[in-house]
């Protein structure tokens, strides 16, 4: 009898990376990580399936986003992962060029 490793071949699995140092608030950070698996849940037909890992590369400023809630850091975080995951997609879709 063989043993089977379930492998992540046909699935997408999710890393969200929100350093205390980009977002000081754990509010923030947390909404910032509801945020990247609800993008992935939008872009889940249009990525390969593998591990994804994404982790956020600019400080959220408190001084533009006054309160985690706010609609216009929801907008601005849903925009920049759409924008993200869309170019990922169209790049891993291109048929590979044969040199």
């Amino acid at each position: 009898m063989e043993n089977q490793v379930d492998t992540p071949v046909d699935k997408l699995w999710i890393g969200a990376v929100v350093p205390k140092r980009m977002a000081r608030c754990s509010v923030t950070r947390q909404l910032v990580k509801r945020q990247i698996r609800a993008a992935m849940a939008r872009h889940r037909l249009s990525l390969p399936p593998g591990l994804w890992v994404i982790k956020l590369r600019a400080p959220i400023r408190r001084e533009q986003f006054r309160s985690a809630a706010s609609d216009l850091l929801r907008a601005s975080v849903r925009t920049q992962l759409d924008q993200l995951l869309g170019l990922a997609a169209r790049k891993l879709a291109r048929p590979a060029t044969t040199a």
